[in-house]
């Protein structure tokens, strides 16, 4: 049988921190170990966490590295980074996006994880914080050469948040501006009201319905990481994540766009494999 999950978010580096402040010294994410897993798992799309300054130091190296390695197994490669520092300040984005992609010449996306739900302003100022993420997009992706696409991970809940016009959500509006998104819809389980088909449901089909490319996302991190265990596929482990997962596909496979399950993220995911001991 195929599996769902056809793409997943690589946040780690193999780089010492010693050798590197940026390092995180994750032993397996070094170019030919990352390759190996993406050929063993059959990833058709991997979104490798691209630094700051990415075509620097042995950070950089890495980077320039792992992406020409995992396009080596035939996967597409998407340089993937976020900051809502970036938001009052799009340049910052455009410079971290086009240097990336410079490190990276094998590349063939972006991938926007900017999450400004997460800053103190969302509350208090959501109408600007809004604004700002929707020009950051915006502006990124008239940066990039032609033919890049800009990515967005976006979760399932902005499918319900109204958008800047009464007939338009906030999930609208973001895909007015990108070219693809990851919809974020972290359960472990594929039915019921809290399930990923219910969640990710309006999200995917205003993608499908807008033309744009989309993956679901899900979780495989602790649940102290994740928010609580019914958030993650930590507790039930590999063999139930790839039965609902492939139910998630069952419902949503039909739908014009769809690209399959994105996994967050490559060392939990190899956590939960038993691969890491």
């Amino acid at each position: 049988m195929t599996s769902a999950l056809t793409s997943m978010w690589a946040w780690d580096n193999s780089v010492p921190p010693s050798q590197d402040a940026r390092g995180r010294g994750y032993a397996p994410a070094a170019p030919e170990p990352l390759a190996y897993f993406c050929v063993q798992r059959g990833l058709r799309l991997v979104f490798l966490g691209a630094p700051w300054a990415a075509d620097e130091g042995p950070v950089g190296a890495w980077f320039t590295s792992a992406s020409a390695a995992v396009a080596g197994t035939g996967a597409r490669v998407g340089v993937l980074g976020g900051d809502p520092g970036w938001l009052p300040n799009p340049a910052l984005a455009i410079q971290w996006a086009t240097t990336a992609l410079r490190a990276a010449p094998t590349a063939t996306l972006v991938q926007l994880d900017v999450e400004p739900w997460t800053t103190p302003s969302w509350t208090t100022y959501r109408a600007q914080v809004v604004q700002r993420w929707l020009t950051l997009i915006r502006k990124v992706r008239a940066a990039l050469p032609p033919g890049v696409p800009l990515g967005v991970d976006t979760p399932w809940w902005l499918a319900h948040e109204p958008g800047q016009s009464p007939a338009r959500t906030l999930l609208d509006e973001v895909l007015a501006r990108c070219d693809r998104v990851a919809v974020v819809a972290f359960a472990d389980h594929a039915h019921g009201p809290d399930g990923i088909i219910s969640l990710a449901g309006p999200a995917v089909v205003a993608a499908s319905a807008a033309g744009k490319p989309f993956t679901v996302g899900v979780e495989t991190d602790t649940p102290e990481v994740a928010g609580g265990p019914q958030f993650t596929f930590y507790d039930e482990g590999p063999e139930v994540m790839e039965q609902q997962t492939a139910e998630v596909a069952a419902a949503f496979g039909g739908l014009p766009g769809y690209e399959g399950v994105t996994v967050e993220h490559h060392r939990a995911w190899r956590h939960l494999l038993g691969l890491d001991g």
